[in-house]
């Protein structure tokens, strides 16, 4: 995150992720890679991060999130399921190496709609604006130093994975500014609703 927001006395300040998460099976099956790579290349990120695909982060104020969960959940019902394929792994050289998602059309229009409709409610300053992820991926290990990153990219480059799931909901994720760990806040399943019976459910 960029310079964290300045808490005004009362007012709690959090860091948001909104992603997609994988089904239980998938979600082990990638945490066995994760940690293999932590073992081979001492990451502890890649122990510690959670499967997911990030659509948004963003800081904001607690008393603002009632009202990003109400928009979020009219964009989640107005969006259909979709599949997603992951196939095999990509990076971005010198720091990261992630899953790559085969089906980025259905995330990205994702994204686009989330941008549309809450993107204002995200920013609680001209200084913090929110990250919309333009490529999704699904991270392995991040912050790697550059001799993790060449070593492990050496093995990883031809290294295969296959898995595929329905993204049948997204996940809001929160902590405190400075926290570890994010708790779920909200879960917003996706119901592929025209707008007038998503505005009946809202209102």
């Amino acid at each position: 995150m960029q310079k964290i927001v300045q808490s005004l006395p009362g007012y709690n300040v959090n860091e948001y992720l909104l992603v997609l998460s994988p089904p239980e099976e998938l979600w082990h099956k990638i945490m066995k890679v994760k940690e293999e790579f932590s073992n081979t290349y001492a990451s502890d990120h890649a122990r510690w991060g959670r499967p997911h695909i990030t659509l948004v982060n963003f800081v904001q104020y607690e008393l603002m999130e009632p009202r990003i969960l109400h928009r979020l959940k009219a964009t989640a019902m107005g969006s259909p399921a979709f599949k997603l394929e992951l196939k095999d792994y990509g990076s971005f050289p010198s720091h990261t190496i992630y899953i790559n998602v085969l089906s980025k059309i259905p995330v990205q229009n994702l994204v686009k709609a989330i941008r549309t409709e809450t993107q204002r409610l995200m920013k609680p300053d001209e200084d913090h604006k929110p990250h919309f992820m333009p490529e999704p991926h699904l991270t392995i290990a991040r912050k790697l130093a550059p001799w993790q990153y060449e070593k492990a990219w050496l093995e990883y480059s031809n290294r295969h994975f296959t898995g595929r799931f329905i993204a049948d909901s997204m996940l809001l994720l929160k902590r405190r500014a400075g926290e570890k760990a994010y708790q779920i806040a909200e879960r917003f399943e996706f119901r592929n609703l025209p707008v007038m019976t998503r505005q009946g459910e809202l209102f």
